[in-house]
């Protein structure tokens, strides 16, 4: 307190930044929030200055036109942004302004920093700004348009009006190609049905670049490699009698030479072991030739044999140049997660004219990376401890540019209150992943010009998990599978070959006795070999930048048990969940599940976004099965799903879990429906906060022998939803989200029919209603 009263005793009440306006009613913490309070900032302005509190854009016409693209056009132009605002208050400018004159404490420094300059009506310049309007408005067309300004004065706020009077943009009436050089001439008119610039449509300036761009483009593809967008010239003819404009593309006058020919491929030169800090004008005297390709550098200090290296070249000798193959080379060279820069230079050729030699440089990283990861893992069921991850990368495992990642993993929980506290569960899991970059089939694949990689993973793992006071459970896993890219936004994972085989023992008598009473659970555990496949995609616009819908897309499907019943089948056995047949000692599961997540997000601006997600699933036993493994059901319930209810204690149906007694043990679903909506906000620098709200639920087959809730049913499901809602608060520092989500019930599908909405229950004051009702959520990352 006696820090802060330094602080407001220091301040200058009469000085022109002082904190004139607001009264001191009291010392310390209670002026600052008063201040923080009850003060706009314009209190504190220097005499004679008003705050700009923003700009007005009003558009006069007689036409008729799109108001709302125009109106935007015109506001992109106003500068400069004025004063942020929460609800009337400027907190961020009250806080440059308490900072009063110099010289600053550290504490007034901080505000200082933190705080905003108030934005002058003094250092606005509306005449400037009326000009860039107008220039904005020319580039959409509206050739003849004025702005004025008009700025409109309160006591110590003034705001500026700008009114534009504009016409109905110029559309296109046709475009027409008078390219003097044939080669280059026919190229584009083969191409002309691909052009952005189409009669009818409103002029744009920006289609007249992004048109350039594409000839541009089109040009380095077919081996004119000192093409340049600049060389390409748009002549317009305007009309004002139709308002029209009529476009003739030329080349200009001064295009060099070597900008209209065309340009082969001559040497290839690559070094992999390129050292940013290694003079240009070093020279290297060993060289390898393989494939018409140099390599640079002595074999023995190869670290990637050149032969994988040349798999992801495609600038070859005597071959057209393209842009195409550069980019591909390019890319491929990077997405082989070996090298920290590549980078191709072109130039001349000195023996042949007309050809390039390229010269592909590579900086190589470390080959081996040591990670080490700890941290508290807290869950919704008060389940708390510690994980413990520790990984080594070998980057070039057989000089192939094979990735193999070894992983330890280990993890302990308990619950620290509640009805379980003699609960504990701990883990220890030995993993390896080893990366092919290709594809490895038993079959011949035909090369794509795909600019990513494809990949082949093998994965073995080891998974020992002792819960206490119930089991022991060894889990064993092999997995084949198949990555690859079609774009920046579709990927796909095909993994043929999918097998886990678990073992259960240690049984205690508890555990025995549980599985009794759920007779679906205990034959959830008894099915513990899986062998199948699956196959999943993901599409994802997220990458796009700028973009203000954003969707993605996540669906999977797999199975197990096919070629196993098909092998029994073929002996004259009929595999049945009445008498499962057996493999390896252990029965082996048979299903088939879908799940599909959608999602998708609305950025209004930086600090402000909604978030929607969808996500549908459904699986099913048959054949040597009568209901799906504990693993591969459904659950619904925490931090990443009904955010009001524990994890995974939704369902299904109208069940009702006594987490509390079943511990560990939660029983899943065959079907799962959950629908999340999420408002995202930021609060201060990288505090943000969330409004959400999350329903759904899990089901189990009205196959499913088990009897537990009610099935699903399409004409009741909706009845069986839980829902629930609350706020959140997020630290999020770009490459590290902390989230705090605080949520409560408001349906429980548990409940008789007409008493399940829960809303009219709420009692914030009750202690009793907050320790059953809210659930504090604390997770890595945003929820989706």
């Amino acid at each position: 307190m006696k820090f802060i009263s330094n602080i407001i005793n220091k301040t200058n009440f009469n000085s022109p930044l002082g904190v004139r306006g607001c009264s001191p009613l009291g010392a310390g913490g209670l002026l600052l929030f008063l201040l923080l309070s009850s003060c706009s900032g314009t209190r504190q302005l220097p005499e004679g200055e008003k705050l700009y509190t923003g700009a007005v854009v009003k558009l006069e016409t007689t036409e008729k036109v799109q108001k709302g693209v125009i109106k935007s056009a015109a506001e992109e132009a106003i500068r400069p942004s004025p004063n942020k605002s929460y609800f009337g208050l400027r907190p961020k400018l009250w806080m440059y302004l308490m900072a009063g004159n110099e010289p600053f404490n550290k504490f007034e420094t901080w505000l200082r920093k933190n705080g905003e300059e108030p934005v002058l009506i003094s250092n606005v310049k509306p005449g400037a700004t009326a000009s860039v309007i107008d220039a904005k408005l020319f580039n959409m067309g509206i050739f003849n348009s004025y702005t004025q300004y008009e700025i409109v004065e309160k006591k110590r706020t003034a705001k500026v009006i700008y009114t534009s009077y504009i016409h109905k943009p110029y559309v296109v009436k046709n475009l027409i190609y008078a390219i003097g050089d044939d080669s280059i001439s026919h190229i584009v008119l083969a191409d002309k049905e691909n052009t952005l610039i189409k009669p009818d449509q409103n002029y744009s300036l920006e289609t007249l670049v992004n048109e350039r761009l594409r000839i541009d483009n089109l040009l380095k593809n077919n081996g004119y490699y000192y093409f340049n967008p600049d060389y390409l010239l748009f002549k317009a003819d305007t009309s004002i009698v139709d308002h029209s404009v009529s476009f003739k593309l030329t080349l200009k006058d001064s295009i060099p030479a070597e900008a209209k020919n065309v340009y082969h491929i001559r040497n290839v030169y690559i070094n992999q072991n390129y050292s940013l800090r290694r003079q240009r004008n070093d020279s290297i005297n060993d060289t390898i030739m393989l494939q018409n390709t140099i390599f640079q550098g002595k074999r023995s200090n190869m670290n990637i044999r050149p032969a994988v290296i040349l798999r992801s070249v495609y600038l070859k000798k005597n071959e057209r140049y393209t842009r195409l193959n550069h980019n591909i080379t390019l890319n491929r060279l990077m997405s082989m997660g070996n090298f920290k820069f590549v980078q191709i230079k072109f130039s001349d050729s000195d023996t042949v004219p007309g050809f390039l030699d390229a010269t592909i440089l590579m900086t190589p990283m470390t080959n081996y990376t040591f990670r080490a990861e700890m941290d508290i893992v807290t869950k919704s069921n008060n389940y708390t401890g510690p994980r413990l991850n520790l990984s080594i990368l070998d980057r070039n495992t057989f000089k192939g540019a094979e990735l193999l990642n070894t992983n330890m993993a280990g993890s302990y929980e308990t619950q620290l209150s509640g009805a379980n506290k003699n609960l504990y569960s701990y883990s220890w899991n030995p993993q390896a992943e080893l990366t092919f970059p290709r594809f490895l089939v038993p079959f011949r694949l035909k090369q794509t010009n795909s600019i990513y990689i494809p990949k082949t993973a093998f994965l073995v793992s080891y998974n020992y998990l002792k819960r206490g006071n119930y089991f022991d459970m060894s889990t064993f896993q092999f997995k084949y599978g198949l990555k690859w890219k079609e774009n920046s936004r579709l990927e796909h994972e095909l993994n043929p070959v999918n097998i886990s085989y678990s073992s259960i023992g240690n049984e205690s008598e508890a555990f025995l006795k549980l599985l009794d009473t759920i007779p679906y659970l205990k034959k959830s555990y008894e099915e513990q070999f899986i062998a199948g496949g699956s196959y999943s995609f993901t599409y994802n616009e997220q990458v796009i930048t700028g973009k203000k819908w954003q969707n993605y897309i996540h669906g999977t499907v797999e199975t197990a048990g096919n070629t196993f019943s098909l092998l029994k089948i073929i002996g004259g056995e009929k595999p049945n969940s009445v008498n499962p047949s057996k493999v390896v000692g252990a029965i082996y599961s048979q299903f088939a599940k879908i799940g599909v997540d959608g999602r998708t997000y609305y950025t209004f601006d930086d600090n402000h976004k909604l978030a929607l997600r969808v996500f549908a699933g459904a699986a099913r036993s048959y054949g040597n099965s009568a209901s799906l493994p504990y693993t591969k059901q459904f659950f619904s319930g925490g931090p990443n799903s009904i955010r009001a209810f524990q994890i995974n204690s939704l369902g299904p149906g109208t069940y009702l879990q006594e987490v509390g007694n079943i511990g560990f043990l939660q029983t899943g679903g065959d079907i799962k429906l959950e629908t999340n909506a999420e408002y995202r906000f930021g609060i201060y620098s990288f505090l943000k906060g969330a409004l959400f709200v999350d329903a759904g639920n899990v089901w189990l087959q009205k196959s499913n022998p088990s009897g537990i809730g009610t099935p699903f049913s399409f004409s009741t499901f909706t009845n069986e939803l839980a829902v629930g809602a609350g706020v959140g608060l997020r630290l999020d520092v770009s490459f590290f989200v902390l989230r705090f989500d605080l949520a409560m019930p408001l349906r429980k599908p548990w409940l008789p029919d007409n008493s399940r909405w829960v809303i009219n229950q709420i009692d914030l004051k009750s202690s009793i209603w907050r320790k059953e009702n809210l659930i504090l959520n604390i997770a890595i990352g945003y929820p989706f």
